[in-house]
């Protein structure tokens, strides 16, 4: 009866999310009672603000079918603008917050502009060509992002209340759980079908009344807005920035995100992240030779990302079905063996 009610509310249509968000919350806990380190909360943590932004590029590319590589300047951006506002200018958080969102959220629809002129590697290098711009002016404006020698942020404070690393992790949950539930009803919703349908062929979608314009936009603005919130979180749990992070490297890492974990799916981008960032820290820099040869991991992660890519090209989202379809194949031969012995 147990595993039936469970099964119950896992089947309902957000509990999965916020079943993942108690069980992130509890990390805290788990490293005050020394199951966990220290910078394990860290690195999760980590994990999580790439997935936030992995959930917006998935939207972009798998569900309209458009390419940037741009997330990384957006992230950027996002994360200089806060940091800025709160340290510099004295904002509240949340008001920081909100502008740094709403400025990238601004130019992604003005990249949006761009993508009804080209398509395909063209827009990705148009994308990739605001993200250097953005990369160069955060190293040329040094008054207010510290130019090379980057900008420092504290953690948010919230109504009042000043959060410190842990709390800030919890934060960083809320939001992921937010950002999956928003992102689950967009999907579902009429503008996630025609955003699916101008995918599949956009003179299909014309020929549809569907406008190419306004879901262009949308899924560009929905994208840079989730990069511009990673960048903040980024900048208030690392607490600093440095125009070298925003780098291509960082777009490339993002966009295998999504293909690892799962394209066109909400939960694949946390899988994705947990490999492409968790990885080579929690596991391979811990091993004895592997973790002693300073850069070694992260050969190790690539040579994972090709497997994974080789032998699960539709993202490991799928390993759970594929193995509950093997042994629910194993169970029906059982039953025939016994049926006809």
């Amino acid at each position: 009866i147990g595993g039936t009610k469970m099964k119950k509310i896992l089947n309902q249509r957000y509990s999965k999310y916020i079943l993942l968000g108690i069980v992130l919350s509890l990390f805290p806990i788990l490293q005050e009672i020394g199951i966990i380190k220290s910078s394990t909360i860290t690195t999760f943590g980590t994990i999580l603000f790439y997935a936030i932004v992995a959930i917006g590029l998935n939207v972009l590319l798998g569900y309209s079918g458009l390419i940037s590589l741009g997330t990384a300047g957006f992230m950027g951006l996002g994360a200089y603008m806060s940091a800025y506002l709160t340290e510099d200018m004295g904002l509240p958080f949340i008001v920081s917050l909100i502008i740094s969102v709403a400025i990238p959220l601004i130019i992604g629809v003005l990249v949006g502009l761009v993508s009804l002129r080209i398509s395909g590697m063209y827009l990705a290098i148009a994308t990739l060509a605001v993200s250097e711009i953005l990369k160069k002016i955060f190293v040329e404006f040094d008054s207010i992002t510290g130019g090379f020698s980057g900008k420092n942020a504290g953690y948010p404070s919230l109504f009042g209340l000043e959060l410190n690393r842990d709390t800030t992790f919890i934060f960083i949950v809320i939001l992921l759980v937010i950002v999956m539930i928003l992102t689950d009803n967009f999907i579902n919703s009429s503008t996630g079908r025609a955003l699916l349908t101008m995918r599949v062929s956009e003179a299909a979608a014309q020929a549809m009344g569907i406008n190419l314009l306004k879901y262009k936009l949308t899924a560009f603005a929905l994208a840079t807005g989730y990069a511009a919130l990673g960048g903040v979180i980024y900048v208030h749990f690392i607490r600093f920035s440095y125009p070298s992070n925003w780098n291509l490297l960082l777009s490339l890492q993002i966009l295998a995100v999504i293909v690892i974990g799962g394209v066109r799916t909400i939960s694949g981008p946390i899988i994705g992240s947990v490999i492409v960032f968790g990885v080579p820290d929690l596991i391979l820099k811990q091993l004895p030779v592997i973790g002693s040869i300073d850069g070694l991991a992260y050969i190790f992660t690539g040579i994972l990302i090709i497997i994974v890519i080789l032998f699960y090209p539709y993202g490991l989202i799928y390993i759970g079905h594929d193995v509950k379809k093997y042994f629910k194949k194993k169970k029906v031969n059982v039953d025939e063996l016994n049926t006809n012995p």
